[in-house]
């Protein structure tokens, strides 16, 4: 699987890239047709705490799944963005069986 990040209005450290990494990584175990998966994290520029917003689009085979998320710190947003697919991927595979 490949895993592309893009941090949009800011400058992403290693430390956050890893942790989004990481937990793309997982999905992979609940579906095992992930193709790609795309990340985009980014700052919006409102006046509130909660302006970081994560976005994940994964491709899997004759499928695409995306979830996006908004919260106060990137990593809530990422944790919340990946339950959100992990969810997705849950209910594709369950369809997929009762074919």
């Amino acid at each position: 699987m490949t895993i592309n990040i893009q941090s949009v209005h800011f400058t992403a450290d290693g430390k956050l890239l890893d942790f989004a990494k990481e937990k793309v990584t997982k999905l992979t175990t609940y579906y095992d047709g992930v193709i790609s998966s795309d990340i985009i994290l980014k700052l919006d520029k409102s006046n509130t705490s909660e302006n970081k917003i994560a976005e994940i689009k994964m491709l899997c085979k004759g499928h695409e799944f995306f979830a996006k998320k908004q919260c106060a710190t990137f990593e809530e947003a990422t944790d919340l963005v990946c339950e959100a697919l992990k969810t997705q991927l849950k209910k594709h595979k369950e369809k997929l069986l009762q074919i």
